[in-house]
């Protein structure tokens, strides 16, 4: 775990807003409707979802998603030509218990 790569990914408002989103993607964002049936990537949103809702550019969402995945907090798959993300719950876990006992 890169405890600096973190907190640099958690110093950005936009950033934070889209973790505290994936959290409950199902009361933020519609449906996934290129996400296949059989998936095994629940709770997985693809990128045009998530820049729908911050309203930034792609390319800026896409940046910031590449920084979070980059530092652990998101795992991605990508169906065809569509990219989905989701929190990391293992490693948000380890980071809880980092803070918790660390700082």
């Amino acid at each position: 775990m890169d405890t600096t790569m973190i907190f640099k990914a958690l110093s950005n408002e936009a950033r934070r807003q889209i973790l505290e989103w994936l959290k409950h993607p199902e009361q933020h964002f519609g449906p996934q409707i290129y996400l296949p049936k059989d998936a095994d990537f629940k709770g997985g949103i693809c990128v045009g979802s998530i820049q729908a809702k911050t309203e930034l550019t792609q390319s800026v969402v896409s940046s910031y998603l590449s920084m979070m995945q980059k530092a652990g907090l998101l795992e991605s798959r990508r169906y065809g030509q569509w990219t989905y993300y989701r929190r990391n719950e293992q490693l948000l876990r380890e980071f809880t218990e980092y803070m918790r006992n660390e700082l």
